[in-house]
C-alpha cells in the first residue's frame, strides 16, 4: 500500500481537516491546525507531503522520524501540529487496514469510557452561575471556564475580587462534588497567578489550568508552594522534549497536550507514559474539532493516568459549525453521565461527512483571537 494524495480543508468555525488517500482505496483523516494560523499549518502539512507519497502509510514511527527530524529545523506549534494531523491520518488508516480501533493497535484499552468536562462562560466570562447549572443538569460532572480578563503583571484587587465572585456563583450553582476547573489561560503574570491561586483554594477547584505563560514554568514552583490546588499546563507544548523540564521538577500535576498541537497520537501516547512514570494525571486539550477528540479518545483508552478529556460542544468558538456537523454518526460522541465511551469503528473511529467537508471548505474561514489591549494601550495576554 503506498500514500497517493494529500488534500487539506479550511472549514468553520477554525479548524483545518487532512484527507490522506492510498492506491488501495483506504483514506484516513486528520486535523492539523493552530487556532488562528490554519492556512500556515496547512502549507506546512503540504511541504511535508515530499517525504509521504509513494510511502506505505503503515510505517508510522518511521514517517513520525523523518518529519521530525529530517529537516533538520524542529519543534514549534506550525511543525508539530502539521506532523500532528499526518498522524492522526496515518493511524486512521492503519486501523481500517487491520479493522481495528487504533487503541486496539495500542496495547488495548485500559477502560470502557473517560469523564469529559463542558466549557461555560466566554473569553469575559459572565452569568457563569446560570450557565455551569445548566450543563451539570445534562449531566455533565465537570466544567471548566475562564478565570480573568486581562491582568496587568501587578493589577488592582478588585479584578481578583471579580474571579473570586464568579467562582463562587458557580460552586455555588452546581455542589460540592462537581469538578470546576478554571483556566488562566496565560492572562496572568506571576505575582499575581500566586495571589489567584490562594484566594480560590477555598473552592476546592479540579485544577487550575495555565497559570503561567510556558515560556515562564519556572514560576510553577512558587505558584505550587502557595496552593494546594492541582496545576494543570501543557497545551502550548508540543513535544516530549518540551514536557521534559516539567517533569523534571515536579511543579505540575496535570498535563495537557493537545493531539492537534503535539505530534499527533505517536508523540502524545509517549508523552502520556512519560508523565505517568512521575505520578502526573493526563487531560489531554481539545477545544477542536471531532476528528480531533476522536484521536484524544484513542489515547485516552490506552492511558492509565488519563482522567479527564475537554471537548468542544457548545464552547463560545464554534459560531455557525460546532463539533457534530462534519461527522455522519454523531452518536459516537453520546455523552452519558458525564463521560463518553470509547469509539468502536475501526480507525479513529468515526466517519467523515465528505461532502459536507468540501461544502464548507468553500466558505472556510479567517478565525483570529481578539487582541485585547489594557488600559495604557500595552498589549495584553488573550
Amino acid at each position: 500500500m503506498k500514500i497517493t494524495k494529500l488534500t487539506t480543508y479550511v472549514v468553520p468555525p477554525r479548524w483545518c481537516f487532512l484527507k490522506i488517500e492510498t492506491d488501495e482505496g483506504i483514506v484516513g483523516w486528520g486535523e492539523p491546525v493552530i487556532e488562528g494560523r490554519a492556512e500556515t499549518v496547512q502549507a506546512a502539512v503540504h511541504e511535508l507531503e515530499d517525504y509521504l507519497i509513494g510511502k506505505n502509510p503503515l510505517h508510522i514511527e518511521d514517517h513520525w522520524n523523518v518529519m521530525y527530524r529530517a529537516g533538520f529545523y524542529r519543534g514549534g506549534p506550525i511543525l508539530m501540529s502539521a506532523i500532528a494531523g499526518i498522524d492522526q491520518a496515518l493511524w486512521d488508516i492503519k486501523g481500517k487496514y487491520y479493522n481495528a480501533p487504533i487503541y486496539e493497535l495500542m496495547g488495548g484499552a485500559c477502560r470502557e469510557s473517560i469523564k469529559v468536562y463542558s466549557w461555560i462562560g466566554g473569553d469575559r466570562p459572565s452569568d457563569v452561575g446560570a450557565a455551569a447549572k445548566e450543563v451539570v443538569d445534562k449531566g455533565f460532572h465537570a466544567i471548566k471556564m475562564n478565570g480573568t480578563e486581562e491582568l496587568q503583571y501587578i493589577d488592582t484587587h478588585d479584578k481578583l475580587d471579580q474571579v473570586v465572585e464568579r467562582v463562587r456563583a458557580v460552586r455555588d450553582a452546581v455542589g460540592p462534588n462537581i469538578g470546576i476547573g478554571i483556566d488562566f489561560h496565560g492572562r496572568v503574570h506571576k505575582p499575581m497567578a500566586k495571589m489567584l491561586a490562594k484566594e480560590l483554594e477555598p473552592f476546592r477547584l479540579m485544577f487550575i489550568e495555565e497559570p503561567v505563560l510556558p515560556e515562564h514554568n519556572e514560576a510553577l514552583r512558587d505558584i505550587a508552594n502557595h496552593t494546594a490546588t492541582p496545576i494543570a499546563t501543557g497545551e502550548r507544548m508540543y513535544s516530549r522534549w518540551d514536557f521534559k523540564p516539567l517533569f523534571e521538577d515536579g511543579y505540575v500535576d496535570i498535563i495537557q497536550p493537545d493531539l492537534s498541537h503535539a505530534g499527533g497520537i505517536t508523540e502524545v501516547k509517549k508523552i502520556a507514559s512519560m508523565a505517568e512514570a512521575y505520578d502526573m494525571g493526563l487531560a489531554p486539550h481539545c477545544p477542536l474539532g471531532p476528528i480531533a477528540l476522536a484521536a484524544c479518545l484513542q489515547v485516552d483508552a490506552t492511558s492509565h493516568n488519563a482522567f479527564i478529556q475537554e471537548q468542544s460542544l457548545g464552547i463560545h468558538y464554534n459560531k455557525g459549525n460546532d463539533l457534530l456537523d462534519y461527522i455522519e454518526d454523531r452518536s459516537v460522541f453520546d455523552y452519558q453521565n458525564g463521560h463518553v465511551k470509547l469509539p468502536q469503528g475501526p480507525g479513529l473511529g468515526i466517519t467523515i461527512n465528505e461532502d459536507y467537508v468540501k461544502e464548507m471548505a468553500e466558505k472556510g474561514h479567517r478565525w483570529r483571537n481578539p487582541v485585547w489591549r489594557h488600559q495604557d494601550g500595552t498589549v495584553a495576554e488573550w
